[in-house]
């Protein structure tokens, strides 16, 4: 039950900052519930649903989702970004060191970290991103 109640302040944590951040950008309140989000599909089961800010321009907040199974190949980001684990479970490979990661999980990325991220369980794993710039995905040479 404790379980339970984490991921519900967790995901309101995440949705009233987002709207926060998103408000003070636009200069208005925004209030955003789940079924507000609008997602959209970028490959391989990967899902987004932009909250504020471009996601190809410069800074955004957004939720990304990856589907059940998922184990993305070594890359990095070009813009450093702040990670909060909404759900599911993800094995996430940093330096060389593997990090188990559940719901109310953080972790942050910046310079251009190279990372593989592998989704654990049977449900997809979903995550708010701060973005500090332009989101891209470039993978390892």
């Amino acid at each position: 039950m404790k379980k339970k109640y984490t991921l519900i302040a967790v995901i309101a944590a995440a949705l009233f900052s987002a709207a926060f951040v998103y408000a003070a950008e636009a200069g208005k309140s925004v209030v955003l519930s789940k079924s507000d989000l609008k997602w959209k599909a970028m490959g391989n089961g990967i899902e987004s649903a932009p909250v504020s800010g471009d996601m190809e321009k410069g800074s955004s907040r957004f939720f990304l989702k990856y589907p059940v199974g998922l184990v993305t190949p070594m890359h990095h980001h070009t813009a450093n970004h702040h990670v909060t684990v909404i759900s599911g479970s993800i094995t996430l490979t940093v330096g060389g060191k593997e990090h188990r990661l559940g719901p109310g999980s953080y972790f942050m990325l910046s310079d251009r970290a190279p990372h593989i991220a592998k989704v654990e369980g049977n449900e997809p794993a979903v995550f708010f991103i701060q973005a500090e710039a332009a989101w891209d995905v470039v993978m390892a040479k």
